[in-house]
């Protein structure tokens, strides 16, 4: 494999979240402080939630999401399996069940006509995925919702600032989770964040974010060390004031392969729905005629980043099948062997976006 010219992947760390740490580390105070709670608080003003409860991973948002809304042992929880392990790992965490239904072939995220035949008496939740930093179709998810009296809680992980119908993620569902790895469209260095309009799901989150404790040495139910550092809040900060004009780039850079890879036989580009405002976490193409893998080859082999998201369905990975899950979701099992993303992101030069262009295009007249 040729060295990497253009990677797929390139967090944006400057002066300004350099200094903010620096400060952070000189006050003493490291662990979760100050910054924490004005992190929160300027994080959940950005998405226009009433509060925001952070913890160190997105992972962990999930997990006490899930936990504050009292989902547990016996519930199932619907979801997409196309994703990143995570989503259905903190539902198992719970010692509830994920169920997974299709998804959209367009949008690649969750297919709200095939949810309504998943429920069952156990079903406590909807967890749909704002996948590749575009949300899913929320509107009839709530529909949904609201039937069955079941808690929705958006996996955001991959689309802060994205917007539906003109609200932000992060205020679509009961609760929502951010991801703030350093890969994502903004990052803390680890870390994640709920967001929710509910008071009572904020109270129980962080009582599960810290050991199950509201008041200092008093455990009033089985918690766990889900903190933020002050040291990544101040990171958090500096980045937030960066986000919007991160996303604008990642769009600017999304529109123009989109332009140069319009006519290029064999490859479909993303598809933006209507009343959508996509983030592009990751831009990510189609291939037909199950030529995706060749193209991955060469594009590595030019020093193009590339990667797919995600080639396994979790219904099919060991973890899953080992407890029993045997299904089939033709749609699932026909975008995984098609999708390929390229970089998008911010420190993209106009000459690693036409060499891009260049080497698909190459790769479409070779295979």
């Amino acid at each position: 494999m040729a060295d990497i010219k253009v990677s797929i992947a390139s967090p944006i760390i400057e002066d300004e979240e350099i200094n903010a740490v620096i400060e952070v580390m000189k006050s003493g105070m490291i662990a979760q402080g100050p910054k924490v709670i004005e992190f929160e608080e300027k994080f959940a003003e950005y998405v226009g939630a009433k509060y925001g409860i952070a913890t160190n991973s997105g992972t962990s948002a999930l997990h006490v999401a899930l936990l504050a809304a009292g989902i547990g042992e016996g519930d199932e929880v619907i979801t997409t399996p196309f994703t990143f392990a995570a989503t259905g790992n903190s539902v198992l965490y719970t010692g509830a069940k994920p169920v997974f239904v299709d998804i959209d072939p367009e949008t690649f995220t969750i297919d709200p006509s095939k949810i309504e035949e998943a429920i069952t008496d156990k079903t406590k939740a909807i967890m749909p995925v704002q996948l590749y930093g575009q949300a899913a179709d929320m509107e009839p998810i709530m529909k949904i919702a609201k039937e069955h009296d079941l808690i929705v809680i958006e996996d955001a992980a991959q689309a802060h600032g994205a917007t539906y119908k003109g609200d932000k993620v992060g205020v679509l569902g009961d609760m929502a989770c951010f991801s703030f790895y350093p890969t994502k469209n903004m990052t803390t260095s680890e870390g994640g964040m709920i967001t929710t309009n509910n008071k009572e799901f904020a109270e129980n989150a962080k009582v599960f974010r810290a050991h199950g404790s509201a008041v200092k040495y008093h455990h009033d139910v089985l918690g766990y060390n889900f903190r933020m550092t002050d040291i990544g809040a101040a990171i958090g900060i500096e980045q937030l004031k960066k986000i919007d004009s991160f996303n604008d780039k990642r769009i600017a850079n999304a529109a123009y392969l989109n332009e140069g890879l319009a006519d290029v036989e064999g490859v479909e580009t993303p598809i933006v729905k209507d009343d959508y405002k996509h983030v592009y976490h990751q831009y990510t193409i189609k291939i037909a005629n199950g030529k995706r893998d060749q193209f991955l080859d060469y594009l590595l082999e030019n020093g193009i980043g590339t990667g797919v998201y995600y080639p396994i369905p979790l219904y099919k990975q060991v973890l899953y099948t080992k407890m029993g899950y045997d299904q089939s979701l033709p749609v699932t099992e026909e975008i995984v062997d098609e999708v390929l993303s390229l970089p998008v992101h911010p420190n993209l030069s106009k000459e690693d976006l036409d060499l891009i262009i260049k080497v698909i295009k190459e790769a479409s007249e070779k295979f």
